[in-house]
């Protein structure tokens, strides 16, 4: 039990220095893989009324990304544990 958790931390440790970038027309996201959200960019020429759905698009983008990374992560650590993990 400990070990799962010491690797569990050294895990989300891991996770918050990966960074993955998601674009949408002006936009660019940042986001750690333990899904926190590192930066924002918009572009001077998105057009105001464009900003929210462009940023939800980006925002999606990355999360989807950071999902698959972490998954994939944490199927490592099980497997390593003697865990059965889905492939």
């Amino acid at each position: 039990m400990f070990r799962m958790q010491r690797e569990a931390k050294r895990v989300k440790k891991e996770l918050k220095n990966i960074h993955v970038e998601a674009e949408a027309q002006g936009i660019k996201v940042i986001v750690a893989a333990d899904q926190e959200i590192v930066s924002i960019e918009i572009s001077p020429d998105v057009p105001f009324d464009q900003i929210g759905e462009r940023l939800k698009d980006a925002l999606n983008r990355a999360m989807k990304k950071v999902q698959v990374i972490s998954a994939e992560k944490m199927q490592g650590v099980m497997g390593e544990m003697g865990l059965p993990t889905q492939q």
